[in-house]
């Protein structure tokens, strides 16, 4: 149903840049000014997080931008007590918008007596009152079951594509496309349909969870310039080591786009000192300075996606056309180059 008013927006910590660039972006598309609505979310003295409000959301749409990133923990914890101060301050509609979403990777009992953290997660913000909730390149699709409301999961693929199309334009026949393992073929396919570019396997064999055994390339990277896509880059030690594999199999370049960059522990050094020429990651999660300033690692903003996707919501349109190219290209106005 169409809003008579404008959509709210409120954030969190966790990724306040993103945050005020969605705003601007909204503001641009509407032609009014789209702010952060006016709150503070801090800590007291012993680590409880508190929220007050200072603007009346009574019947507003409120949207909660808000990465449940590191520290996961209290990013998750001020979501829920945001989500609760606006459910209690009578707004009409609280949407959660996680460019990033924590804890997704526990998404299956990968053996005896462990939890799924995922789904308790979802409980958890079903139960505040989020009657919905955004986000990007879920971990596993399967996470959108575990929650009884709608669920939106964007894509950066359709992102990636645009930027691939830019920066190798005249080189697209060289490219392959590359999964970093047999569980991310189909994401990896997707961005190859995209670019009309081949796809190569690398097969990963691990003796304990961080470390792995060897690593096999299944397709022909001679001469190729490799693209290895993914969804999380976290300590980047695989990600270095599958880069590595590929141009002892004859690669010419490695690349690599991954939407969600942890970048935990010793993973920008890594990454500068490895044979990849560039890493793109999306600001899902908030960048670093040393991230920012790693000559190799390149960001690529979400922020007019989201900002698309959330008027989107608000006005009762679909979601779904901004996965195709010719809907997703005039949002980044001119930022890529269509061919």
């Amino acid at each position: 149903m169409p809003q008579t008013s404008e959509p709210k927006l409120i954030s969190g910590n966790a990724n306040m840049p993103l945050a005020k660039a969605i705003a601007r972006r909204m503001s641009l598309h509407r032609g009014v000014n789209v702010g952060l609505v006016d709150a503070r979310v801090e800590r007291f003295n012993d680590g409880e997080i508190f929220v007050e409000v200072f603007e009346n959301v009574r019947g507003e749409d409120m949207f909660i931008i808000q990465s449940t990133s590191n520290p996961a923990n209290d990013n998750l914890m001020e979501l829920l007590i945001m989500a609760d101060a606006l459910r209690r301050s009578s707004a009409a509609r609280v949407t959660a918008v996680l460019p990033y979403f924590g804890y997704a990777r526990q998404d299956r009992r990968t053996k005896a007596r462990t939890p799924i953290s995922a789904k308790l997660v979802a409980n958890m913000l079903v139960g505040t009152g989020i009657e919905r909730v955004l986000t990007m390149d879920l971990h596993a699709a399967q996470i959108q079951g575990f929650f009884d409301i709608p669920v939106d999961n964007l894509y950066a693929s359709p992102v990636f594509a645009l930027d691939i199309k830019s920066h190798f334009k005249g080189r697209m026949g060289e490219l392959m496309v590359v999964s970093p393992d047999v569980g991310g073929v189909a994401r990896a396919r997707e961005l190859a349909k995209r670019v009309n570019a081949p796809l190569a396997i690398v097969d990963k064999r691990r003796e304990k969870p961080g470390e792995i055994a060897e690593m096999t390339v299944i397709g022909e990277v001679q001469d190729k310039i490799c693209l290895i896509v993914d969804d999380i880059c976290d300590t980047a030690g695989t990600l270095c080591k599958a880069a590595e594999v590929l141009m002892e199999k004859g690669a010419k370049e490695v690349h690599s786009y991954i939407t969600h960059g942890v970048m935990s522990g010793p993973a920008v050094e890594r990454v500068t000192k490895s044979v990849m020429k560039s890493l793109v990651i999306t600001d899902s999660i908030a960048p670093t300075d040393p991230i920012k300033n790693a000559a190799n690692i390149r960001i690529v903003p979400t922020a007019p996606i989201f900002a698309q996707a959330i008027l989107n919501i608000w006005n009762g349109t679909s979601v779904s056309s901004l996965f195709e190219a010719d809907t997703l290209g005039p949002i980044y106005d001119g930022m890529y180059e269509n061919d």
